[in-house]
């Protein structure tokens, strides 16, 4: 079973569960997935299929968008594209735009030991220029699914998303602040916001960004 959209033939996978409704999703490969209860048959999905063509379509194109971001930041270094090589080197070299390494584990090492070094830079630099009393946080990197920063004030760190390091400046950059005025506000509350937009103007145009 197929799904066209403009002269694209799409997928249709249909999973077969326990289920007491039928669910429809866009996959990242572009594969429409159907689950559904075992007694529906064929024409019953295609039916339904035709039914919400309108809302497919809709997760079609939020999905190729999705791909298109995520490819574009693949491989990048703080919003900059990424050059990678691959070849028989002990150690990474980086130069410019391009980073030589031996494999993809050697690559993650790489994102990860560099986000350490700059996410110290730009932790330090924000903090600096807090007015209010806030407390030097500990810097701690690893990779999160749904969030990009993470305050704990029971330890005084600050948790950034190893993913960061690909994003642009102004984003890791508001994500800090974002942490840092935490220490002083720990809620979203009015005054917290009027914290960030006190050290990051712009974070409604760059918490937009983030979000797509």
């Amino acid at each position: 079973m197929v799904f066209e959209y403009n002269d694209v033939y799409y997928d249709v996978v249909i999973m077969k569960k326990n289920n007491k409704h039928l669910y429809i999703r866009v996959n990242d490969e572009m594969k429409i997935v159907v689950s559904c209860p075992f007694l529906y048959t064929k024409s019953m999905i295609q039916k339904i299929i035709d039914e919400n063509r309108h809302d497919i379509i809709k997760m079609l194109d939020i999905k190729k968008k999705r791909n298109i971001n995520k490819d574009k930041e693949s491989n990048c270094l703080l919003g900059n594209p990424l050059l990678v090589k691959y070849e028989e080197v002990k150690r990474p070299k980086f130069d410019g735009n391009i980073i030589i390494v031996k494999d993809e584990e050697m690559l993650n090492r790489w994102y990860k030991n560099t986000a350490k070094e700059v996410f110290k830079k730009y932790l330090d630099e924000a903090y600096y220029v807090f007015e209010e009393e806030i407390p030097y946080p500990k810097l701690k990197v690893r990779l999160m699914k749904t969030r990009w920063g993470v305050c704990n004030r029971k330890d005084n760190s600050v948790t950034l998303n190893l993913e960061l390091i690909k994003k642009d400046q102004e984003c890791l950059n508001y994500v800090i602040v974002h942490e840092l005025s935490h220490f002083v506000h720990f809620d979203h509350s009015k005054a917290f916001w009027q914290t960030v937009s006190k050290y990051c103007p712009e974070y409604k145009k760059v918490r937009k960004v983030l979000k797509d």
